[in-house]
């Protein structure tokens, strides 16, 4: 026996003489050491708690912030100024997200024609636009929307290849997922529309299921929706499928809990061109429209349909809802959002909510803030029964 096992050996005899009647069973394992491997202790890291982190998550709906065809509709200053007014409140959440109305292209062929070009909804804005969505602090942008393919799937590959350039990521077109790790939380960001060659809304039982995969894999599930109605009169939530000129646009309740009863912890909805309500349902927070946020000409800000919320919602890490924030806004051509000191964002949507769901889950304060209150539990989807 060596000097250094002796050593070891006397240690460990001393430490057991100690312990008085403690069971050996409670003792650290104990590793002999040897010359050639002395001893080493291996410390395992904290079992990290998810429910005391908090990750801010920035919402918009809408946003086209400049149209070239057939003319130019573009801003006075190239776009550059149009974001500058909410810049602050986007840039200062650790993750930002809104949809692009169109489609970041130079040049490219149209996918419809239109016998009067004047009143044709196509909007292309150039692909340096993208620097403007970077600029004020968008990490995510959404192009799951009717308009993402008015240059076609060129014109969404383009969109796609711009948003990543400037380190922005992307989910829209079927089978396109965005997946991000921030604090060490694995983050997916699912886009979803009612339009063609896009993550389709309509196939609940798809949509669910793949929703739910993404959960097996990632702490944080965000989903978005270009679902529902459009117009000044469907403020309103139907509780029902949807159209808009004979298109099925969707069950937005339905595939909003749905999502959640799935996996997905934070759901945001946008399509209607108004806000709608929000809801928290089993403790996750779902906004049904966020309305049109940053819309140049050709999209109609006239009344409600200029108004709109930067809406901030805090997760813990575990995706429940702790707080919230709605900062209002308001378009004011030839201006971008601006902020509105009104708050008519928030009344609006604090009387929607209110109206659609009695009690939402939520409380709606004057200074803008959201915490959540006592709510009766809501049923439960089958989540791969389409509703009646």
């Amino acid at each position: 026996m060596t000097s250094l096992v002796r050593i070891f050996t006397a240690l460990v005899t001393l430490q057991i003489a100690a312990c008085g009647n403690t069971p050996l069973t409670t003792l650290e394992p104990i590793v002999m050491p040897t010359e050639e491997a002395p001893v080493n202790v291996l410390l395992l890291p904290p079992k990290v708690n998810k429910s005391a982190m908090r990750i801010s998550i920035s919402s918009v709906g809408d946003m086209m912030i400049g149209n070239n065809y057939p003319e130019n509709h573009l801003p006075d200053d190239d776009g550059v100024s149009f974001l500058s007014d909410v810049t602050t409140i986007i840039s200062n959440a650790d993750i930002a997200l809104g949809n692009l109305e169109g489609v970041l292209i130079d040049g490219g062929i149209p996918s419809k024609k239109c016998s009067d070009p004047s009143i044709c909804y196509l909007f292309r804005s150039p692909t340096r636009y993208a620097d403007h969505f970077k600029n004020a602090g968008f990490d995510i942008i959404s192009l799951a929307n009717n308009h993402a393919r008015d240059f076609g799937e060129e014109g969404r590959t383009s969109s796609m290849n711009a948003i990543a350039a400037r380190g922005m990521l992307h989910s829209g077109r079927e089978g396109d997922f965005a997946s991000m790790e921030l604090n060490g939380l694995k983050i997916a960001f699912l886009a979803y529309a009612v339009t063609k060659n896009s993550n389709m809304m309509l196939d609940y039982k798809l949509a669910f299921t793949t929703i739910g995969q993404f959960e097996k894999t990632h702490d944080l599930i965000i989903v978005s929706f270009h679902g529902g109605a459009e117009g000044t009169d469907v403020t309103y939530i139907p509780f029902a499928e949807e159209e808009y000129f004979d298109e099925p646009r969707g069950d937005v309740v339905w595939f909003a809990r749905g999502a959640v009863d799935a996996g997905a912890d934070l759901v945001i909805g946008h399509g209607p061109h108004v806000v709608r309500a929000m809801e928290r349902y089993n403790g996750r927070l779902i906004a049904y429209s966020l309305g049109n946020f940053a819309t140049y000409y050709g999209i109609s800000v006239t009344g409600i349909k200029g108004i709109a919320p930067i809406l901030t919602a805090t997760l813990d890490g575990n995706g429940v809802f702790i707080d919230g924030q709605i900062t209002s806004t308001i378009q004011l051509r030839p201006a971008g959002p601006s902020l509105d000191k009104k708050q008519r964002a928030l009344k609006l949507i604090r009387n929607l909510s209110t109206n659609d769901f009695s009690n939402p889950g939520l409380r709606f304060k004057s200074d803008g803030s959201i915490i959540p209150i006592p709510r009766k539990t809501v049923r439960k989807h089958k989540l791969i029964v389409a509703p009646d």
